[in-house]
C-alpha cells in the first residue's frame, strides 16, 4: 500500500477569508462547506479544510509545489494585493524571492498568521545550484 496525504483541517478566525485567500492567491476553488469544514483542494487531491475557532491559532507552516507558470502568477497577485513576502521564514529577506535549487520560492502570511510557501523545485533536487542561498528583488512587492 502507498501512503499519500490526504487532508489536514487549517485552524482560522474566519474559514471564509482564510480559505478564499489561499484560493485567490494560488489560482483554486474553494469548495462547498462540509459541516464546520470549508475545503480547499490541490491538484494532487489534498484538501486543506478551513475551520473557524474563537482561540489562540498557533502558526503553523503550508508549503506548495507549483509551476514556474503558477509561480509568476501567485507572485503577482501577492504584489498586487500588497501582501508582504519574504525570500526566507525568517524574514532576513523582504521583498524578495529565493533562487534555491535552481528554482523559485517565496513566503508570506494568510489571514490567520500561517506561514505559506511557494516554491517550484523541491528542497535538496538541485543541492549543487550555484542559485542556492542567492534572493532576488521583486519589483513593487511590500
Amino acid at each position: 500500500m502507498s501512503v499519500e496525504f490526504n487532508h489536514t483541517i487549517v485552524l482560522s478566525r474566519d474559514r471564509e477569508k482564510s480559505a478564499r485567500f489561499l484560493a485567490e492567491i494560488l489560482g483554486l476553488e474553494v469548495g462547498a462547506p462540509t459541516g464546520v469544514f470549508l475545503p480547499v483542494t490541490t491538484a494532487n487531491g489534498v484538501t486543506l479544510d478551513f475551520l473557524t475557532i474563537d482561540a489562540d491559532i498557533p502558526m503553523q507552516h503550508y508549503a506548495f509545489l507549483v509551476s514556474e507558470d503558477e509561480f509568476d502568477q501567485a507572485l503577482a497577485r501577492l504584489v498586487k494585493a500588497r501582501i508582504p513576502i519574504q525570500a526566507d521564514p525568517h524574514g532576513n529577506h523582504p521583498r524578495r524571492i529565493n533562487r534555491n535549487d535552481g528554482g523559485r520560492g517565496v513566503y508570506f502570511l494568510d489571514p490567520a498568521g500561517h506561514g505559506l510557501e511557494i516554491l517550484t523545485r523541491p528542497y535538496g533536487t538541485d543541492p549543487a545550484s550555484e542559485l542556492n542561498g542567492v534572493t532576488e528583488d521583486v519589483p513593487g512587492a511590500v
